[in-house]
């Protein structure tokens, strides 16, 4: 975990390509459960994390994503995509497209960085 106060938490996702979700704290299912300062606070952290991907990663698209039928409760993926990664332009629950080839920065640099803008 990344960060956390008492609306939600930011964890990050073991992956090829440098990807994040937000949790709420409370167990709700479904985004539209959750109130209006709850639901500022996930687009607050989604918005400052795309533009920290972008700027730092430089990648071809950056993915946001909300589904939790395994897990039933409100969280969103933030991934930033690019061309030579594993599934792009599949989802990175997609089918595989290829082996990854990828030169990235730092991933906890990153990290060590967004913490400090969260």
């Amino acid at each position: 975990m990344i960060y956390k106060n008492d609306l939600i938490k930011i964890e990050v996702e073991s992956s090829e390509i440098p990807w994040l979700k937000i949790f709420t704290i409370e167990d709700i299912k479904e985004f539209s459960q959750c109130n209006s300062q709850t639901k500022q606070e996930i687009f607050k952290y989604l918005d400052i994390i795309e533009k920290e991907m972008l700027d730092y990663f430089n990648p071809k698209k950056i993915n946001i994503a909300s589904f939790g039928n395994y897990v039933p409760h409100v969280h969103f993926h933030i991934m930033a995509r690019f061309e030579e990664d594993s599934y792009f332009p599949e989802p990175m629950w997609g089918k595989k497209q290829r082996e990854a080839n990828l030169d990235l920065p730092s991933f906890e640099e990153f990290y060590q960085n967004l913490k400090k803008k969260l």
